[in-house]
C-alpha cells in the first residue's frame, strides 16, 4: 500500500488498480472514501469485509458525470436536474429507483441506489481515467470517526487496498446530505452540508426532515463514533478534557470554532486526536441549536450514542 500525491500518473496508477477490482482510498470534499468499482461485486464485497460493514446497509455510488445517473438509475424526475444545477458535483447524494442490473451488494438488497458526485478533482480524474463509478463509503472501520485526513485512516484498513491518494485535508468534513426522491415528499435521510432551506429554495417544495428506512449509509443509531467514551454537556468543567468553544482550560481541550461549517470541517479531526490520548472519557460543549447546526447535531448525536 502506497501513500501517493495526486499526480496525473498517480491518478492513472489509481484507477487501473479499480479497473483490476482493488480498493483504494481516495479524497472527496467530505471525508475520505474507500473506493471500489461500483459495477464489480467481488470488489464491492471487499470492501463490505474490509470495513466489517453489515451487508444490509446500502452504499453511495459516485459518478463523474450526470450521464451517468441513468446507468444506475430508474423513474428519474425533473428534480434531479434542478438538484444537479445547484448542488452537483458537490456534498449531496439523490436516492432513487435503481436499474434492474445494479447489483444489490450496492444497494443492500433495496430497489433504490443511493447517487452523488463529488466535488474533488481527484477523484473525479480517476473515475474519468477508467470510465468508472464508485461504490465508496467512508476509509473507516463500520461505526468508527470517518477520517479527513490521511492520518486518520485506521492502519487495520490500509492493509486491504492498493493505493491511498492524499488530497490534504477535506474541505467540508462531514458526510454528504442524503435526499430521498421516492418518496411523495422528497425526504432528508441523512443531513449535511446542504441544508434543508437550500433544497426547498431548489425544488420549490416541502422536504421532510427523516426517514424510517434504512435508504442511505449512516442511519444506525451510533455511527461515526470515537472508541473513548464521549459526553455532549452544556460546559466542560476546566479539569475536564474534550471539545470547547472558549479559551482551553488545560492541554486536553480543544477550541472549536463558533462558525457551524467551520466546526463541522474540524469535528472528526479532533474527535480522533482525542480519541487517540488514551483518555477514559471525554466531554463535548455543546453547540448552538439551531437550523446551522443540524448536521454537527446528527453527527454528535451519533458519536455519543
Amino acid at each position: 500500500m502506497s501513500v501517493l500525491h495526486p499526480t496525473r500518473e498517480n491518478l492513472a496508477f489509481v484507477s487501473q488498480q479499480l479497473q483490476n477490482g482493488n480498493l483504494v482510498v481516495l479524497p472527496t470534499e467530505t471525508v475520505y472514501g474507500l473506493a471500489a468499482d461500483a459495477t464489480n461485486p467481488a470488489a464491492v464485497a471487499k470492501i463490505f469485509a474490509l470495513k466489517g460493514r453489515p451487508s444490509d446497509n446500502p452504499l453511495i455510488v459516485h459518478i463523474a458525470t450526470l450521464k451517468q445517473i441513468h446507468q444506475f438509475a430508474t423513474e428519474i424526475p425533473d428534480s434531479v436536474q434542478r438538484l444537479a444545477e445547484a448542488f452537483m458535483p458537490g456534498p449531496l447524494t439523490v436516492v432513487l429507483q435503481k436499474q434492474p442490473h445494479v447489483t444489490e451488494i450496492v444497494t443492500g438488497g433495496l430497489d433504490t441506489v443511493a447517487i452523488r458526485m463529488p466535488d474533488h478533482p481527484a477523484c473525479l480524474a480517476v473515475m474519468e481515467l477508467g470510465d468508472l463509478a464508485l461504490a465508496m463509503p467512508s476509509a473507516n472501520p463500520f461505526m468508527g470517526l470517518s477520517p479527513t485526513n490521511v492520518k486518520m485512516i485506521d492502519p487495520a484498513l490500509t492493509e486491504g487496498v492498493a493505493a491511498i491518494i492524499d488530497g490534504g485535508q477535506c474541505v467540508l468534513g462531514i458526510e454528504s446530505t442524503v435526499l430521498d426522491l421516492t418518496t411523495k415528499e422528497p425526504t432528508i435521510l441523512r443531513p449535511g452540508s446542504i441544508g434543508k432551506e437550500l433544497i426547498e429554495q431548489v425544488l420549490n417544495l416541502n422536504v421532510g426532515d427523516s426517514g424510517t428506512l434504512r435508504k442511505a449509509p449512516g442511519m444506525y443509531r451510533r455511527h461515526y463514533a470515537p472508541k473513548t467514551k464521549c459526553v455532549v454537556t452544556g460546559t466542560v468543567a476546566p479539569d475536564q478534557p474534550g471539545l470547547v468553544f472558549g479559551e482551553p482550560a488545560n492541554g486536553n481541550q480543544i477550541q472549536m470554532p463558533s462558525d457551524a461549517i467551520a466546526y463541522a470541517q474540524q469535528l472528526y479531526a479532533n474527535l480522533s486526536d482525542l480519541d487517540n490520548r488514551g483518555l477514559s472519557e471525554f466531554f463535548v460543549q455543546a453547540p448552538p441549536m439551531n437550523v446551522h447546526w443540524l448536521a454537527v447535531w446528527d453527527r454528535l448525536s451519533k458519536a455519543t450514542s
